[in-house]
């Protein structure tokens, strides 16, 4: 480091004594030039004065132009390095092994020693020689520069001093000479009135063009302040129209001055007065151009008036930068001088009039002076306001000459010629000084077109439509303007491949109208008045349904065309309105069904696009530019819930999962690249091609797992690996420059860890570990590459801010189903030694270091103990609070048991023994943690300890432990209710649903009592009353074929034939801790664990004689349901521990489709499933309940809905949590019975509805959550307080109303689903 140092030093040294040595010789040089040099002057001080000031310009010069040029200092370097480097780096290793070791001073002495021998080498001269000769060429032409300048002050002066002594003051001294070079006259008024007398057109021609040339030299401000402006204004206005040229190039020059340097109070009255005479002189006879003749640049009048159009358009955009300083009156006699010209109308017997906008199109093709005039409400709101009340003719010839070019267009395209004269001409690369008339014709339609396109981004714009046409019966609406600009884009001609190569601005049709289109979809305002039409999307794909009819189609480059069309349909599809639209139409309830919406034309195409079966397209294989194009509107569509719904049909998840497959063959053959190689070569670029439409496939593919159900069907074709690979390359890709914050990527990431084929497949990927050795690095770690300019702070939170994004994605990603593939009979490493170097690279280790710290080994090797271990807890935590993950854990690793360990270490020692608990960090963690995971209860049922310490005496009430059973204060006292039999409404409902003869429409009498008696006294329906009623309701629907869904034999198990059968640990754990609630609830009494354990052996023994054999690597399909089984254990507690009772019900309960939505075990494996869903071990709660909740929550509940997307969590996920532990820990005993209930009495619709109800809820809090960046730890961790089934009954009518034929549909094609 040392030796860097010391090269670096001496050749910064050496640059400077070069750079000093330089300086010198471009001085020498300098006096040599003037002939200073060889003079004899002693006196050092004299010869400094005679030559101070060439001394001072010499500097002045050698400064600007070396000492700030940053190009010659590096040219300089790079020099000096190159040349003088090996020397220094010589000289260097010659002292330093002279002297091995040398302190500060001789750091110093090796720096002069090694500068010395430098100089004195003879790299060094040659060096100095050759830099010499290059800086006298410099300093020639420097000396040159400053001769030029030099005379033309000397001239410039010789000027004033006659300007001076004709009687007039002046001043060279401004600022802006050196920039503008430009002097000013000041003049009197008396000089100002003698002035204006003299520019009287009756005075003679010399008079006045000594008058005009002296009106250039006096300051604008001045005359235009001056009380003679108003006649000087007059007679300037009247002498452009003199035929002389030069006098009217010294009037304009005179007005852009004033433009440039006078506030815009004084410039509009000359902007006014320029476009008056600009209007009168296209009214006057004199004026004579017509559009048929075409228009010659090159003649002296047009050249002339192009001019002054010319320095109308630089004010018109330039003016908006300042009128809003200014009364609104100036700026609208500006905007209606402007109009008043452009509107200038044709004689009658004249249509070939070239009117004034044909000027300003041709300066001003893309009219940015009207974009500019309309960009603010300030401006825009006079612009609109005159157009609509004096000039809407400019709008209607605007729309009237779009129309009229579509015409030509479509004549054109009816001949099946080309537009060779009308725009192709235009953009000749040739210079050009005449346009043709169909040229000029052009021009002003594109100038129309920008105008339209810009007036339509706004109400006030909009409002101005419909317009009425001469030549036109109807009226002209903005959806029948948005259909000829769609229509434009296909029609239009376009331009030879070679003049667009010429071109940076491309202004065909089709070019200009996209832009205009792109611009419209991102104004969502403007995009829902203008665009979601139906006749407008019918527009955009007319060709398309003209290809799929096999009807030839007339357009240019077709297929670019229909690539740009579908950037416009991706735009629309990508918000809510335009999706609603497109898979929809404009009103869904008056939706046709002989006329197919938009979303079944795209899909049709794209089916057949990425089949080839398109014979129109040219070639037999469409681009795979075009394939992508239409891929992405349709992945817009299906990564949405609604969309997904209906694109299933057309099975494209199949079609791209083949095209995948066939394209991931063509990439094998791909050469592997070769260094040296030509990589413009064909093959490369042929590869490349290949591998990039492979990976626009994956990605088409892997955002089907955006949604529930879309996850589903990715796994049916095979390729959910692939797509997970490519995901964490691009995620990877995305992590090194800080863009995985990315919405969409964190909500696939989380949908795909709620299934188990997903979890094994981002194992295997390599997410899991990159994800794990992030989090190490921050929580152990720290930025060691980073400087340290302030020390760190240290962390207050339980966890460090760096650690909150990496905590939450764990949580995200560790749903039970994933955290069984990963974790399932896997053991705690439990290493006797761990190195600090060691980083963490699974879940497991995550848990082995971070959670189950169980001996001295695992404690020293981390550097932050106490803030990790807390982050370990946090985790558990979380975890726990999904009953399955609990059991397993609990099972496998005894967590219970390592945590009351580690609370009994941590006591006070007395003389006496062990003394209190220590109150830290650690020990309330473990003291929540384990209240959590050994108490079942709703919110009013358990009582958490707080893990936050209180100020006072005693900072932490809740009581501490290190053994079972728990401290009495966490357990609520449970309310006894008294039963209310004596109620009409029940009373009936209990008659209903005993008695043996069903009337007509049973059913629906029973649901409509139900919802009565749950309405009124929602408390009754509990206990022995709600065992009786499901019971009998159960056994009715049993007896029904309508009803029974499943077929399942006469198949029952008696005791002798389960006894001998073993319940698994989890099985076994889950017991107690239902037991252990049944009776806090006083439901259960003695006996009831074996009593369970015949119910839950005898459900095993059942369901197995209806379950699959699978072939899989899959933990969960390898034995029995992965889970312990919570419906069941719920209807034990209902049935009281009745074993009996609670089996037959089972049994009857399992013929309904009900069952297959609140008993998850029900369809483990199930032969009523296809094998392609088996295969996949996704429950349909996930696919199909979880998949609706999310569509509902996005129609009903918008807010949460993004609040979801915005936090990377899912609905989805937390909705299977609840619902697999049939909401056990998140509502009291009393709900969780209305909810099943609910679901049995009224369908099991009502499952999804009860769930959107929940989350109606919580919406205030998890708008808030999601403000703290704490969504996922608040869903999982909190109980559902306040919530109360029957206040919501009525709000999940109204959605039962609405969506109940759709979810009932889906539901039950469960046993058929078309993968």
């Amino acid at each position: 480091m040392l030796i860097m140092t010391t090269l670096k030093k001496i050749k910064a040294y050496c640059v400077f004594t070069s750079f000093k040595f330089i300086s010198l010789e471009v001085i020498n040089s300098y006096f040599k030039a003037r002939g200073l040099l060889g003079e004899k002057i002693s006196n050092v001080n004299i010869m400094l004065k005679i030559f101070e000031s060439e001394l001072k310009e010499a500097c002045c010069i050698l400064i600007l132009y070396i000492c700030c040029s940053y190009e010659f200092v590096k040219y300089l370097r790079q020099y000096i390095n190159n040349t003088l480097g090996s020397v220094i780096e010589e000289e260097t290793e010659k002292f330093t092994s002279a002297q091995n070791q040398f302190d500060g001073s001789g750091y110093d002495t090796l720096v002069q020693r090694v500068t010395k021998q430098t100089r004195e080498s003879k790299e060094y001269r040659e060096m100095m020689h050759a830099l010499k000769n290059v800086m006298m060429v410099v300093v020639e032409s420097l000396i040159n520069k400053f001769e030029e300048d030099r005379m033309r002050n000397k001239e410039l002066g010789s000027k004033t001093k006659k300007e001076r002594q004709s009687g007039y003051y002046t001043d060279n001294g401004s600022d802006s000479d050196s920039s503008l070079n430009q002097s000013y006259t000041f003049m009197s008024q008396e000089q100002l009135q003698l002035l204006v007398e003299r520019l009287d057109p009756i005075q003679p021609k010399e008079v006045r063009q000594e008058a005009l040339q002296t009106l250039c030299f006096a300051p604008p401000s001045d005359v235009l302040n001056s009380e003679c402006w108003p006649s000087l204004r007059k007679h300037l206005t009247l002498s452009l129209s003199d035929p002389d040229a030069t006098f009217n190039e010294k009037i304009l020059r005179f007005y852009a001055k004033s433009f440039s340097s006078s506030p815009f109070n004084m410039t509009r009255e000359v902007y006014t007065s320029l476009a008056r005479h600009l209007e009168l002189y296209f009214l006057s006879g004199e004026y004579s151009l017509r559009i048929s003749a075409g228009l010659d640049v090159s003649n002296k009048d047009v050249n002339n008036l192009l001019k002054k159009v010319r320095l109308l358009n630089e004010y018109q955009k330039e003016a908006p930068s300042s009128w809003i300083r200014h009364p609104e009156k100036y700026m609208e006699e500006v905007v209606e001088s402007t109009l008043s010209l452009l509107s200038v109308k044709h004689e009658p017997n004249h249509p070939d009039f070239l009117s004034p906008v044909y000027f300003l199109a041709l300066l001003d093709i893309k009219a940015v002076w009207f974009k500019k005039w309309t960009h603010a409400h300030y401006s825009r709101t006079v612009v609109f306001r005159l157009l609509e009340k004096k000039y809407k003719s400019l709008i209607n010839a605007a729309v009237q000459h779009c129309l009229d070019y579509f015409e030509f267009c479509k004549a054109t395209v009816n001949t099946k010629s080309r537009v060779s004269d009308y725009s192709q001409q235009h953009c000749s690369d040739k210079q050009n000084f005449s346009y043709t008339g169909p040229e000029l014709q052009y021009v002003y339609f594109v100038h129309s077109l920008c105008l339209l396109g810009r007036l339509l981004l706004y109400k006030q714009g909009q409002n101005l439509f419909p317009v009425q046409l001469k030549n036109k019966k109807d009226s002209v609406s903005i959806t029948d303007l948005l259909v000829l600009f769609t229509q434009l884009i296909y029609y239009s001609p376009s331009y030879p491949k070679t003049a667009l190569a010429v071109h940076t601005d491309s202004y065909s049709p089709a070019s200009l109208v996209m832009e205009i289109l792109q611009v419209f979809c991102d104004q969502t305002g403007c995009a829902a008045e203008c665009l979601y039409a139906d006749a407008v999307i019918d527009a955009l794909l007319d060709p398309v349904q003209s290809l799929l009819n096999g009807t030839e189609v007339y357009v240019n480059c077709l297929e670019t065309t229909l690539s740009d069309v579908a950037d416009i349909l991706a735009r629309i599809a990508a918000v809510e309105d335009g999706l609603s639209l497109l898979l929809y139409g404009e009103n869904e309830k008056a939706a046709k069904e002989d006329r197919p919406t938009a979303v079944h034309v795209i899909a049709q195409f794209t089916k057949k696009l990425l089949h080839d079966d398109i014979s129109l397209l040219s070639g037999s294989k469409s681009s795979p530019v075009l394939k992508g194009a239409f891929i992405f509107v349709c992945r817009q569509m299906y990564r949405t819930c609604e969309g997904l719904q209906v694109l299933i049909p057309y099975g494209l998840h199949e079609s791209i999962g083949e095209a995948w497959k066939k394209t991931s063959l063509l990439s094998e053959r791909v050469p592997t690249p070769v260094t040296g190689a030509d990589s413009t070569s064909s093959i490369s670029l042929e590869s490349k091609n290949i591998l990039l439409w492979e990976e626009t496939l994956l990605d088409a593919l892997l955002n089907f797992s955006a949604t529930p159900k879309g996850l589903f069907l990715l796994h049916s074709t095979g390729t959910m690996n692939d797509c997970v690979n490519f995901m964490f390359r691009s995620l990877s890709k995305k992590l090194q420059i800080n863009e995985y914050e990315e919405f969409g990527n964190r909500v696939i990431v989380t949908q795909i860890a709620a299934t188990p084929t997903g979890a094994v497949a981002l194992q295997s990927s390599g997410f899991i570990k990159a994800l794990v050795t992030e989090l190490w690095a921050l929580l152990e770690c720290g930025n060691d590459d980073l400087r340290i300019t302030q020390p760190k702070s240290t962390p207050v939170d339980p966890i460090d801010k760096s650690c909150q994004k990496p905590f939450l994605f764990l949580i995200n990603l560790l749903s039970y189903p994933a955290v069984f593939e990963l974790l399932n009979k896997q053991d705690i490493p439990n290493k006797p030694m761990y190195s600090l170097r060691e980083v963490p690279t699974d879940i497991i280790d995550i848990i082995d270091r971070l959670i189950i710290l169980n001996s001295e080994a695992k404690i020293h090797s981390l550097f932050s103990y106490e803030q990790s271990h807390i982050f370990g807890l946090r985790l558990l935590n979380v975890l726990c609070c999904e009953l399955n993950t609990l059991l397993l854990l609990e099972t496998q690793y005894k967590v219970s048991h390592i945590l009351l360990t580690a609370q009994e270490e941590n006591v006070t020692e007395t003389s006496e023994g062990p003394g209190d608990f220590i109150i830290d960090g650690l020990s309330v963690e473990r003291n929540h943690v384990l209240v959590r995971m050994n108490l079942i209860g709703g919110p009013q049922e358990r009582i958490l300890p707080l893990r936050v310490l209180d100020k006072g005496s005693d900072p932490y009430p809740w009581p501490m432990f290190s053994s079972f059973p728990l401290p009495k204060c966490y357990l609520a006292e449970v309310p006894r209710k008294a039963e209310f039999r004596q109620d009409k409404d029940l009373d009936k409902l209990l008659s209903l649903v005993k008695s043996p003869e069903k009337q007509t429409g049973w059913t629906e009498i029973c649901r409509k009592q139900f919802c009565k008696v749950m309405k009124a006294r929602p408390d009754i329906i509990s206990g022995t009353i709600l065992a009786e009623l499901i019971e009998n309701f159960v056994s009715h629907l049993s007896e029904s074929r309508l009803d029974c869904f499943f077929s399942t034999g006469n198949s029952k198990a008696v005791d002798t034939d389960v006894k001998n059968e073993s319940l698994s640990s989890v099985q076994q754990l889950g017991i107690e801790m239902t037991v252990r609630y049944g009776k806090y609830l006083n439901l259960l009494k003695g006996h009831a664990e074996s009593a369970l354990c015949f119910v839950l052996k005898n459900c095993e023994k059942f369901l197995k004689q209806q379950q699959r054999t699978v072939v899989s690597s899959l933990c969960c399909l390898q034995e029995c349901y992965a889970g312990y089984d919570w419906f069941a254990s719920s209807v034990f507690l209902i049935m009281s521990g009745d074993g009996e009772k609670t089996l037959t019900f089972l049994q009857r309960f399992s013929h309904l489709l009900v069952s297959a939505f609140l008993w998850l075990p029900r369809l483990h494996r199930s032969m009523h499933l296809p094998i392609t869903t088996v295969e996949s071990g996704i429950h349909p709660v996930y696919f199909c309940s979880a998949h609706h909740i999310e569509m509902l929550l996005k129609a009903e509940l918008p807010l949460v809905f993004s609040a979801f997307h915005m936090s990377g969590f899912t609905p989805s996920q937390i909705c299977l949590q609840w619902i697999t532990q049939c909401f056990w820990n998140y509502m009291d005993w009393s709900e969780i019975c209305h909810y099943i209930a609910l679901c049995i009495f009224l369908g099991p619709d009502y499952q999804i509805y009860m769930c959107i109800s929940v989350f109606k809820h919580l919406q205030q809090d998890i708008l808030k959550h999601t403000e703290a960046q704490d969504l996922q730890v608040f869903l999982k961790e909190e109980a559902l307080h306040g919530f109360r089934v029957s206040d919501y009954l009525e709000y999940m009518g109204s959605l039962e109303a609405i969506y109940r034929p759709m979810l009932l549909k889906d539901m039950r094609s469960i046993k058929v689903q078309n993968t």
